[in-house]
């Protein structure tokens, strides 16, 4: 290999490595601990009508580490045997805590 394809070689090899997607930690990650700022109200959303194949999943507040955002709601595509437990916050010991929405098997 002679010297401009070895340079070359790296150079596409950095690129490359620059192009490379890093996941955001989980959303949930500062409210899993536990924060003392509670969550607004849910705010009241006109649900929409059923579609065929999709379970609801409402809207809900998420703590960004500096202030609650709401989240929309959204269709999710319908699991067989399993059912859509909703995001929510619970105050425990006089923190809040975020659960993430998740399936689970139903029965």
């Amino acid at each position: 290999m002679n010297s401009r394809t070895i340079i070359l070689s790296a150079l596409i090899a950095c690129s490359a490595s620059a192009c490379a997607v890093v996941e955001p930690p989980p959303r949930y990650h500062e409210a899993r601990l536990g924060i003392v700022v509670a969550p607004p109200p849910p705010r009241v959303v006109v649900v929409p009508e059923p579609r065929v194949g999709y379970v609801w999943a409402p809207g809900y507040w998420r703590w960004t580490g500096h202030e609650h955002v709401w989240i929309e709601g959204r269709w999710l595509a319908e699991r067989r045997g399993e059912h859509w437990v909703p995001d929510r916050w619970e105050e425990r010991d006089g923190r809040w805590h975020f659960d993430e929405g998740r399936w689970e098997r139903q029965g």
